[in-house]
């Protein structure tokens, strides 16, 4: 991030409406899943959501005439990044979202960054561990188990969905170190990366998705709620977020950007609880909230008591794992 696009040089008219409106696209995505599953396969609310995005990620890429990449090597790396980072975590979300709430499902994705860190150090190198990443990491975790309420005992239809969901956030989490390893340093402008992303994940789904879930149904057979929950988690939470988040970016750094991660269980909660009526026990909120903590102390946006007094302000900081949803 260069001086001119740092955040104290962008005033907050700049980037604050696009951040509020990206914590609302992206925390309401749940409903939207929730919705779109009650009369289509997951795997064909994933195919819809990935078209549909793709189609207006490619309309905002034809009018800033952005360049697609034409080197075989990182489109092989976009395929990665399409099926790892797009469509298994979508598809996962609406197989979870069958057996949980969207408040629940809102919940899990806040960890993606808990799964990224220790990825991204151990396997594909580009973080160092550090003492206060570690702790933020176990404090985390500890968040975690407080949503399972592992006190009542571990098992059912449920605790299988809050595994899907930790298996989306995990997918989440591996593909954005990747993506920084093989793409990081790839020019031109970023909508390059989502836009190629999109078209391979939309190639998988068209493949696999009538193997597994058979014939689409015709969408004249869908509601009108339906419909309008997959496109809009298309134009909406796939395309128009992919744009907004790299505004956010470009004027306010990647560290704000990230922070979304903090408003978008609150958005689910809320969209949840008064669209669709759903239920939460004490400790999920509580058990978030522990989660929410552990993230902001791995990425130094929350920093101990013991390590202001050592100094460590000047410890570098991992560029943070984006919301995803």
């Amino acid at each position: 991030m260069n001086t001119a696009t740092s955040p104290d040089r962008a005033g907050l008219r700049a980037w604050l409406p696009g951040y509020l409106v990206l914590a609302m696209i992206w925390g309401s995505s749940f409903l939207f899943i929730k919705v779109g599953i009650r009369e289509l396969h997951p795997l064909y609310v994933t195919l819809g959501r990935v078209l549909a995005g793709a189609l207006a990620v490619l309309a905002t890429v034809l009018i800033t005439r952005v360049r697609l990449p034409r080197d075989p090597r990182v489109w092989g790396h976009l395929a990665v990044i399409g099926i790892l980072g797009v469509a298994m975590p979508f598809t996962l979300f609406g197989y979870a979202e069958q057996r949980v709430s969207s408040v629940l499902a809102g919940i899990w994705n806040a960890t993606t960054p808990l799964v990224a860190l220790p990825v991204a150090t151990l396997v594909f190198r580009t973080e160092r561990m550090t003492a206060r990443r570690l702790t933020g990491i176990l404090v985390g975790f500890a968040g975690v188990l407080v949503v399972l309420g592992v006190w009542h005992g571990i098992g059912g239809v449920q605790l299988t969905g809050q595994l899907m969901c930790l298996g989306a956030a995990a997918c989440y989490g591996i593909a954005i170190p990747y993506q920084r390893r093989f793409l990081g340093g790839l020019s031109g402008s970023g909508l390059a990366v989502p836009a190629g992303q999109l078209i391979m994940a939309a190639l998988a789904l068209l493949i696999v998705a009538p193997l597994v879930a058979g014939a689409p149904p015709a969408p004249t057979s869908l509601s009108a709620p339906v419909v309008a929950s997959v496109l809009a988690l298309g134009v909406l939470g796939t395309g128009l977020a992919f744009v907004l988040n790299f505004r956010v970016i470009r004027f306010a750094g990647a560290s704000t950007s990230a922070s979304v991660t903090y408003l978008m269980p609150i958005v689910s909660t809320l969209i949840g609880l008064a669209g669709l009526g759903e239920h939460i026990s004490w400790h999920q909120p509580v058990g978030a909230l522990v989660v929410l903590t552990g993230v902001a102390v791995s990425q130094g946006m929350l920093r101990l008591p013991a390590a202001r007094a050592r100094g460590q302000q000047a410890e570098p900081q991992p560029e943070p794992a984006p919301a995803t949803s």
